[in-house]
């Protein structure tokens, strides 16, 4: 069981897709509803839903550039680093990811992977999530360090990675890093390691 929040597209650039082609079902979320209506259509055995995942559920700002665009954001932070104007700004309201898994199919899985990619929202998504009840084998989280020039690759460092929030709160939670790619960071559950 997988579950991929800021799953953006069905097919292209997803981290779920071929497990979904070997059998493995799950849910996928994104805040655009026509990312959403592509899941129904390509992904008809997941639980795919249109919501803006927090910490908690309050009213939020959604920063629209356009629909199916992977930098549409609920982070201010980030649309103020990347310095492009969004084409409107809609007001949303945020679920917890807890939320949406007790009224999955999947409430009573086992959550084998984890893919957060929300720009710059990865760490209020954790906040929302109980890490120790579900406890997914494996969580890829984006992760974006707005303290440099440009979101490249031969920008980032290990030394920010491990001194970022999001690496200390799955340390933390019992989670390891074992894996950086791209902007990605991969850990492991650490008792799924012993």
């Amino acid at each position: 069981v997988f579950i991929d929040v800021g799953c953006n597209h069905p097919v292209y650039n997803n981290n779920t897709y071929l497990l979904y082609k070997k059998g493995w079902r799950g849910i996928n979320i994104d805040l655009d509803k026509k990312s959403i209506d592509l899941f129904n259509t390509f992904r008809k055995f997941d639980f795919n839903i249109k919501e803006a995942i927090s910490s908690k559920a309050e009213e939020v700002d959604l920063f629209f550039y356009h629909s199916k665009s992977p930098i549409n954001t609920i982070n201010k932070d980030l649309v103020d680093f990347h310095k492009t104007k969004p084409k409107k700004i809609k007001k949303v309201i945020t679920k917890t990811l807890d939320s949406i898994i007790v009224k999955s199919p999947f409430a009573n899985e086992k959550i084998d992977f984890m893919s957060l990619d929300v720009e710059g929202n990865e760490l209020n998504v954790l906040k929302g999530f109980d890490l120790k009840k579900y406890s997914p084998t494996i969580v890829v989280i984006e992760y974006l360090d707005l303290n440099i020039n440009q979101l490249e690759i031969t920008n980032f460092s290990l030394h920010r990675i491990i001194n970022s929030e999001i690496y200390k709160y799955m340390i933390n939670n019992n989670y390891n890093l074992v894996n950086w790619i791209h902007s990605d960071l991969v850990f492991v559950d650490n008792n799924y390691r012993n």
